[in-house]
């Protein structure tokens, strides 16, 4: 049985919203650099979503109706950005893997 250390969290969820991972020992196959694109597009979009949402903040751009679905948006791509931690950080070297 695999352990769950073992276990990659993927940047996606399944049908039932609940986490889908991968099991394998192959960083550089398919699945995974599936994964690595999709999570690089997330951690794009974030980016590009909060310089956006600090331009109408300031009041540079835009205007204040939009706020209800800029901030769905950025709660969206929040949670993105906490899987993808997740996600790495769940993958780091720790002393038992050394």
């Amino acid at each position: 049985m695999t352990e769950e250390s073992e276990l990659r969290l993927l940047p996606w969820v399944g049908p039932e919203g609940k986490p889908c991972y991968l099991s394998t020992n192959d960083g550089d196959g398919f699945m995974s650099r599936l994964a690595d694109r999709i999570e690089a597009d997330q951690l794009d979009a974030a980016s590009k979503l909060l310089k956006h949402a600090l331009q109408v903040l300031d009041h540079r751009t835009g205007d204040f109706n939009e706020l209800p679905l800029l901030t769905a948006q950025l709660a969206a791509a929040l949670g993105d950005v906490l899987r993808v931690a997740t996600s790495r950080g769940m993958r780091l070297a720790t002393p038992e893997r050394l």
